[in-house]
């Protein structure tokens, strides 16, 4: 690797969200550059006013929060950088590299058609010059040189283009704005940017883009590009296939960790690693390790991943992201003793889910209030029979010792209770988890109630008593 600082940036547009490909490119920028001690920056490419809008730019800066990629200095607004854009034009017209291209609509659209029906790319009359008519509008055009490009992509390997194929592009529109070809190039390098890692549909920008920073006689940045992200039918990811924006996958219950672990493994992959954190990825992350094929989306294998993260997570940062879904679970904030009880269930439910909605669906046994409505199934095995069994095991779960109230001891009363009634544990065990938690999924009945703790449950059981019999 070159002596040289790193830099890599992350610029996404302000016109909607922060897509789950665009995610994926920004945390193989993080990481590469803290691989190597560099510097990872965030710019906001803001230059079309018509479709940009400020909702979109905090959408994606809350995005980027809540995943937990953090940039390095402050973010750049490339809008506020078109005078440095202006003056490399003004500096190309200057060396011969770029020119005022004065070509009416109709005339464009006639030298169009004429350099279609010619097999080559667009070239304005006045790349050669000319007597400038007055007052005219006029745009800045590059003047593509004769010969080849060739970059060396990371990712793709060699890549070469014919500079013939290439348009003469605008770099100022008659209004003296910039154009992003333009604009990406003085951006990067005025932000230092050593390394442009992007999505594969940028690629044939690279060649264009060269062109430009070798008129300005700038140093070229290192270019990776990323295939894009191919649905699980290995078809381009669109709306079809769900959800595409980070804030969706929030909602669905996924974790900032589980996230950046599944978009990372996701076209790159180093041995047989599968389950990582951001230590380990970041001491070994090359560019040279992404693959070339476009990766597919597996919402099994994210969901998977997800909830090894979640397994791994402390207990304090799993509450802060999943207290909205117990919440909402509950129909309402949860009290003290609900809370208690949650936390206390954590260490033996979290292994259970793959999701934090998953993981409100396996808590809401300990976090619902009482009265406790049964229903369905559950209700069923409230039998005749079951009453006289209810009956008799609150009162033997009334005598256990406050500080006996635990697992295998709680288990060893129930036991000891069917051996001595003569019947199976199940003419217990469906209606007592009927009564404690109403239906919903849950551990092993004597760690249900261990968990719910002794007055809660015997709680539930009287509700359930009086009435259901």
């Amino acid at each position: 690797m070159p002596n040289f600082k790193i830099v890599t940036r992350f610029a996404p547009s302000p016109t909607g969200f922060l897509h789950i490909g665009g995610a994926r490119t920004a945390l193989f920028s993080y990481y590469f550059a803290r691989r190597h001690g560099g510097a990872f920056r965030l710019r906001v490419e803001d230059t079309d006013k018509k479709r940009s809008t400020a909702e979109a730019t905090q959408a994606i800066l809350d995005g980027m929060d809540w995943l937990g990629i953090q940039h390095d200095g402050d973010v750049v607004y490339q809008s506020q950088n078109a005078d440095h854009h202006r003056a490399a034009a003004q500096a190309m017209i200057e060396s011969g590299h770029a020119y005022k291209c004065y070509l009416t609509p109709e005339e464009i659209a006639a030298e169009r058609q004429k350099s279609h029906d010619e097999g080559r790319a667009f070239r304005s009359s006045w790349r050669d010059g000319g007597i400038s008519p007055k007052d005219a509008p006029f745009v800045v055009r590059f003047k593509v040189p004769e010969g080849q490009t060739i970059i060396h992509d990371e990712v793709m390997g060699e890549v070469k283009w014919s500079n013939k194929d290439f348009d003469d592009l605008i770099l100022l529109r008659a209004d003296g704005s910039p154009v992003y070809m333009l604009a990406v190039v003085v951006d990067d390098h005025d932000m230092g940017v050593t390394h442009v890692i992007r999505g594969d549909d940028h690629l044939i920008n690279a060649g264009r883009q060269k062109l430009i920073y070798q008129a300005l006689g700038w140093d070229i940045p290192v270019f990776a590009h990323v295939p894009l992200i191919f649905g699980p039918d290995g078809k381009k990811l669109s709306k079809r296939h769900g959800a595409l924006s980070i804030d969706a996958y929030a909602d669905m219950g996924y974790i900032p960790a589980g996230l950046r672990n599944y978009l990372t493994r996701l076209g790159w992959s180093h041995g047989d690693m599968e389950i990582f954190g951001d230590s380990e990825v970041t001491s070994i992350f090359e560019l040279g390790d992404i693959n070339k094929a476009p990766a597919r989306l597996d919402f099994d294998k994210m969901a998977f991943i997800n909830g090894e993260h979640m397994v791994r997570s402390a207990y304090h940062t799993l509450l802060s992201y999943a207290q909205r879904f117990f919440e909402n679970k509950n129909n309402g904030p949860m009290n003290c003793a609900q809370m208690d009880r949650l936390i206390a269930a954590l260490p033996h439910i979290t292994s259970r889910a793959n999701t934090l909605i998953e993981l409100a669906d396996q808590a809401f046994f300990v976090t619902r209030e009482r009265p406790i409505e049964i229903t369905g199934k559950a209700k069923k095995s409230l039998k005749p029979d079951a009453e006289v069994r209810l009956r008799d095991l609150h009162f033997i779960l009334s005598g256990v010792k406050q500080d006996a109230w635990l697992d295998q001891n709680i288990l060893e009363h129930l036991q000891a209770y069917i051996t001595k009634e003569d019947i199976g544990f199940g003419k217990i065990g469906a209606p007592l988890r009927a009564c404690l938690t109403g239906g919903a999924p849950s551990p092993d009945l004597s760690l249900v109630l261990e968990l719910l703790g002794q007055e809660e449950a015997l709680g539930r059981i009287e509700d359930c008593l009086n009435t259901y019999f």
